[in-house]
């Protein structure tokens, strides 16, 4: 589905450059949910502003590229690459942020929101054609019709968050990010949106690659994941075999971190913070906060190679 090679991204400064993506290489299958984990300023959001083409001054793509391939509405195939991706944004690649708000225009009511993606993107479509689809997308996701007369201030932040779901699906994309897409809901609300968005996956065979420094949330809902640090990928692998037997020492802190249910023990937190990408230190980013660091781990940059069929890691710990 979707091909990253090599991809290396930067911010320019007036100190100059500011690398938070580096090296980043691993491909998306189709129809899967995978998933981005790190904690944060890692460079989880830059690397999904990369993949989605959304590449403005300051962000710039220093080197590699993406490339995305899938099959559009006519059956025919088709290859885009970095700078031309943007060109198919909700037709076959769509964006759920941070923040709902962000997307949704405020003096504006659902239902006019709605119509201007039809209109933009369906062109052609009558009136009522436009407003009978509508009404029943919204009943095929279990949401209420009578949102689509209110403005976004008048809906609870989970009602929000659930019409950006629907528009950022509604002209059924090959391919979806979804940014942090529970952060700041309750529990009760992280779960109905992760549920929403599984059983849309599942409903339109789609890619869905979903950014989160919350394990728990790729622990539930993906089938692979990427673990990043400080910028550039450290494991990468199915998440039952990240969970059941992580490989790099990273990986292991931030499982190891998770409450349990039924654990009282004390759980143990990763000491200090991702460096500074202003500054990295040298070798592996993260053998200054490792406890089973080497001399050779602050010498060298580990390698990002295939460990197992599918899984890979960069540890200079790996086979020794």
């Amino acid at each position: 589905m979707m091909r990253i090679e090599n991809v290396t991204a930067q911010y320019q400064t007036i100190t100059g450059p500011v690398v938070s993506v580096k090296d980043v290489d691993f491909t998306i299958r189709d129809d899967e949910i995978f998933g981005i984990a790190g904690e944060s300023g890692c460079g989880k959001s830059t690397l999904l502003k990369v993949l989605y083409d959304v590449i403005q001054f300051p962000l710039e793509i220093a080197g590699g590229r993406v490339v995305l391939d899938y099959t559009d509405a006519t059956g025919a195939h088709r290859t885009l690459q970095s700078g031309e991706i943007k060109n198919v944004w909700w037709d076959a690649i769509s964006y759920i942020p941070q923040a709902a708000m962000s997307v949704l225009n405020p003096v504006y009511r659902i239902d006019e929101q709605f119509f201007e993606l039809f209109r933009r993107h369906r062109k052609g479509s009558g009136e009522k054609a436009m407003k009978d689809r509508v009404v029943q997308y919204l009943n095929e996701l279990d949401l209420p019709v009578d949102i689509l007369k209110s403005y976004p201030h008048q809906l609870s932040g989970g009602m929000r968050q659930r019409v950006v779901i629907a528009m950022a699906t509604f002209l059924q994309p090959n391919m979806i990010f979804a940014d942090e897409p529970t952060t700041a809901l309750d529990v009760v609300v992280q779960k109905s949106i992760l549920m929403m968005l599984m059983e849309l996956q599942s409903r339109m065979h789609n890619t869905l690659v979903i950014v989160s420094h919350d394990m728990g949330v790729h622990y539930q809902i993906t089938k692979r994941m990427g673990i990043m640090y400080s910028g550039s990928l450290m494991e990468l692998g199915t998440t039952d075999e990240i969970f059941s037997n992580p490989l790099h020492p990273y990986t292991k802190m931030l499982i190891g971190a998770l409450p349990k249910v039924g654990d009282k023990s004390t759980r143990e937190g990763i000491p200090g913070g991702p460096p500074s990408l202003r500054n990295p230190p040298p070798g592996c980013r993260f053998a200054p906060r490792c406890k089973q660091a080497r001399p050779e781990c602050s010498q060298s940059v580990p390698k990002f190679v295939e460990v197992a069929p599918g899984r890979f890691a960069a540890c200079h710990l790996l086979g020794k």
